[in-house]
């Protein structure tokens, strides 16, 4: 028996699974609570739509920058102390962005970016090591820790914003309790030797794989459910106050849409797997995802209704493009590849989506051509789920 395995008896794992889901709650938290208070953060500081888009843009691009860099932090470091440096970083990105400065709260909004980006691919790989046959079960407790500790912090943000003498300075550096948690039972991990080295590179079959029609189809189908997720996720609640939700309510309802959204990772999980064609699931969740922005577009009064089914056909959608990358692939190489390919464009065309949508907003002055367009993206996404999902590999 290794040294590894000895540490990783049933106490050890009991506080790695702690730490792994402690991680998550950080993956997009810190994120997704900036959206209640966008509104006060553009009256304060006098900033357009467009520059307050920015602000879910910018951890985007980090995350389309720095994934590909992100293995191999991992061969030369460790992937323990990896993790431990990624949560440094976004833990000094919060703490940044709360101080006050407008220009800090910027730079805080990328620096943290850049840790959650690190995290986001490291993660699923400890997944993959060190609980090969738990893989399933971890994501869906991965995805349910994740959703409730952003819909914590969603329905949290205004209270605290609004408490005398408080502004949304404070309910920023709320959320730095997550990391600091994440940091404080990750710190036993530190003391594991690291793993064998693995020679396999990434770069393998990767000139192919960008070649590959199929590999546009399921680039295509995550980059447009990422776009549409994080342009509702981001002015959602700038959407319901223009319908006359009140500040308290619309960062309630932006909660709801977090938890709902991590409901797919336990029914989805393991059904995705067992089936060979996935089409009618791609189609589905995106027309769904469509019925919902519609809803909210024309019906906003059900406005519960339908954040609620936008969450979670959004996060079904967001889950099954992340299942592409790997049932679409014939071996690790070039899932790996594919993984590269799909979140570098994905999450770039995603980073486009808020600021446009800002800009459109203070064009028009409403948000429904916003909705509008996000709706019929959501048709191109059925179109190609429909290619994506069909049983084939590259």
């Amino acid at each position: 028996m290794t040294v590894r395995e000895v540490i990783r008896t049933s106490s050890g794992q009991g506080l790695l699974i702690l730490g792994i889901l402690l991680i998550a709650s950080t993956l997009r938290t810190p994120i997704t609570s900036v959206a209640p208070m966008l509104g006060m953060i553009r009256d304060t500081n006098g900033i357009s739509a467009t520059e307050a888009g920015m602000l879910m843009t910018l951890p985007l691009l980090a995350f389309a920058a720095i994934s590909p860099f992100s293995a191999g932090l991992a061969r030369r470091y460790g992937i323990e102390k990896s993790l431990f440096g990624a949560l440094i970083v976004v833990a000094t990105g919060i703490a940044l962005r709360s101080s006050g400065p407008i220009w800090a709260l910027f730079v805080g909004t990328g620096t943290l970016g850049t840790g959650i980006a690190v995290a986001n691919v490291l993660l699923p790989s400890l997944l993959k090591r060190d609980f090969p046959d738990r893989v399933a079960g971890l994501t869906g407790a991965y995805a349910i820790v994740s959703g409730l500790a952003q819909a914590l912090a969603s329905t949290a943000a205004i209270p605290l914003a609004q408490l005398p003498g408080s502004s949304w300075h404070l309910a920023l550096a709320g959320t730095l309790i997550f990391p600091v948690a994440a940091l404080i039972v990750w710190i036993p991990q530190l003391q594991m030797p690291a793993a064998p080295r693995q020679e396999a590179s990434s770069m393998d079959g990767r000139g192919y794989v960008w070649r590959s029609a199929l590999a546009w189809q399921v680039t295509g189908f995550l980059g447009l459910t990422s776009l549409v997720f994080y342009v509702i996720v981001g002015w959602l609640p700038s959407i319901l106050a223009e319908a006359s939700y009140p500040p308290a309510t619309a960062g309630s309802l932006h909660g709801l849409c977090q938890l709902a959204i991590a409901i797919p990772g336990l029914l989805l999980g393991t059904v995705v797997k067992r089936m060979k064609d996935q089409r009618a699931l791609a189609v589905g969740v995106a027309l769904t995802t469509c019925l919902a922005l519609l809803g909210l577009w024309q019906i906003p009064a059900l406005a519960a209704f339908w954040v609620a089914l936008f969450g979670f056909s959004a996060g079904a959608a967001f889950m099954l493009g992340l299942s592409f990358v790997s049932l679409k692939a014939s071996h690790a190489q070039e899932a790996a590849a594919l993984s590269g390919m799909a979140q570098c464009l994905g999450y770039s065309l995603a980073a486009a989506g808020p600021p446009l949508a800002g800009l459109a907003h203070d064009r028009t002055g409403n948000w429904s051509f916003v909705l509008g367009a996000c709706a019929v993206a959501t048709l191109l996404m059925a179109v190609l789920g429909s290619l994506a999902g069909r049983a084939r590999t590259i």
